[in-house]
């Protein structure tokens, strides 16, 4: 491919089509901080197919973040998105309005909306724990992955989509769930596109998920969410959209907020029994903010938080946000609509054409000593300054617009993260008020690179833990 005048330097490899695609998908991050030491900050790398022009410096992010009529991001995530869940993509021929009028409905999980569906997932969380964990007298061992899983997939379920009202709900809930667990392994294949075909039963299994979202078996579950409600109105208003479809949306839902959220659960878990001073001092928060409102703990007793409150957890906050910062690896893309000069800081120009695709990726960001001393060590502080949230950070003396991304960036932003934030918060604060926990085995527990890109990395390996009720003395 001849470069023109203006373009990064292009980084081919050998490999017809692929590109770089296999050391790429190895160790991402790696890659692109050899690429960056070769050549500078701004670069294009082949892969598989698509040239990627990869921005460095997060000083340059607000550029591209702010250039959302030239830098589409919406056309490419429908694309992804409609052919891994199998609904139909939301053309506007077709389905006139709906991506916006499906967007409009995230006002749902913001602001009042927000504090009424935390106070469910509240409720829910303490309802499951009390359920799961009301024999523990003594310690009782479990895997965190699994046991992480086991409880913010049923609590989102019910707040989200309802109970199940049969006898059995926990376990048609945990059946689901163990469904979604296989397909969720396969969801990085489908994300790179390999066909679902060549993927063995994770066809017939997320056939079967959807299934679980047609209306007569949502019709059924009792209490749901306003933000499912507005989204079940909203397609029965577009007749081309079969009930198959409706369903596979639904899971499409549900896959966006548990898929994440999940494994950044047990992340900032495992690293606060990983670090005893870390687990202390949230525990500590925890305890006073209980005492000062007169709550008592247990599983018996019903705690209520308000935003306000949870807010200001500082420790707790801080300790989830390092959490995140050390095993998120989302990569920001636009996609260019035109051939266009994208104007960065410094009189630098990028030329791009039409289809190329621009790139920014945090985890560079989150890793950079400059920003963050000795970035690859967990401290659960390291958002606080004076006892309050620390909001600046620095690079080469100047303080950064954007410091910690891990729900991505302007037009991509996770419409879900507060909600996302409040749940990890919620489950946190019941597991250290209720329970003693510890880690069960002695073992190092490192990152699944597989999903580098796509959002929260998984663990390589479960670990042991156990738990048993605090006593009400301590």
């Amino acid at each position: 491919m001849c470069r023109k005048t203006g373009e990064p330097p292009l980084i081919n490899g050998w490999i017809p089509y692929l590109g770089k695609a296999l050391i790429f998908r190895k160790d991402a991050y790696k890659f692109l901080l050899d690429q960056q030491k070769e050549f500078g900050d701004i670069f294009t790398v082949h892969i598989a197919g698509r040239y990627i022009t990869f921005i460095m410096d997060p000083f340059q992010y607000v550029y591209v973040i702010r250039n959302s009529k030239q830098l589409e991001f919406h056309e490419f995530a429908n694309k992804m998105a409609s052919k891994t869940f199998d609904y139909p993509a939301l053309s506007r021929g077709k389905f006139p309005e709906l991506k916006e009028n499906l967007h409009r409905i995230y006002q749902y999980l913001q602001g009042k909306p927000l504090d009424i569906i935390s106070d469910h997932m509240m409720k829910n969380l303490q309802d499951i724990f009390e359920w799961k964990c009301s024999q523990a007298t003594d310690w009782e061992t479990e895997k965190m992955y699994k046991f992480c899983c086991s409880v913010m997939f049923e609590a989102s379920f019910v707040t989200l989509y309802g109970r199940v009202p049969a006898a059995d709900g926990h376990k048609v809930i945990s059946e689901i769930r163990d469904k979604f667990i296989k397909f969720d392994a396969s969801f990085p294949y489908l994300a790179a596109n390999i066909p679902i075909e060549l993927l063995g039963a994770t066809k017939k299994v997320r056939k079967e998920l959807i299934h679980h979202f047609l209306l007569q078996n949502m019709t059924k579950w009792l209490g749901g969410s306003k933000v499912v409600q507005a989204r079940q109105d909203i397609f029965e208003k577009y007749e081309l959209l079969g009930d198959y479809d409706k369903a596979a949306h639904h899971f499409a839902f549900l896959w966006a907020s548990v898929g994440n959220t999940i494994p950044a659960t047990f992340w900032a878990m495992y690293y606060l029994l990983r670090h005893p001073e870390a687990l202390a001092a949230v525990r500590d928060e925890i305890d006073h903010l209980l005492q000062s409102t007169g709550q008592k703990r247990g599983p018996t007793y019903n705690i209520h938080l308000t935003r306000e409150q949870l807010d200001n957890l500082v420790y707790l906050e801080s300790a989830l946000n390092e959490s995140l910062r050390m095993c998120s690896s989302s990569m920001n893309i636009r996609i260019s609509q035109e051939d266009f000069v994208l104007k960065l800081e410094g009189n630098q120009e990028v030329v791009l054409r039409k289809g190329d695709w621009i790139a920014l990726y945090p985890q560079i960001l989150h890793m950079d000593p400059e920003v963050y001393e000795d970035p690859k060590e967990y401290k659960f502080d390291r958002y606080i300054e004076n006892g309050k949230k620390k909001t600046a950070f620095y690079k080469a003396g100047r303080k950064l617009k954007y410091f910690l991304m891990p729900f991505g960036s302007g037009i991509s932003m996770c419409p879900g993260r507060f909600l996302a934030m409040n749940e990890m918060k919620m489950f946190l604060f019941i597991l250290l008020s209720h329970f003693d926990v510890e880690l069960a085995e002695n073992k190092a527990v490192r990152l699944d690179n597989s999903r580098m890109g796509l959002g929260i990395l998984l663990p390589d390996v479960d670990i042991a833990f156990r738990y048993k009720l605090r006593s009400l003395r301590n």
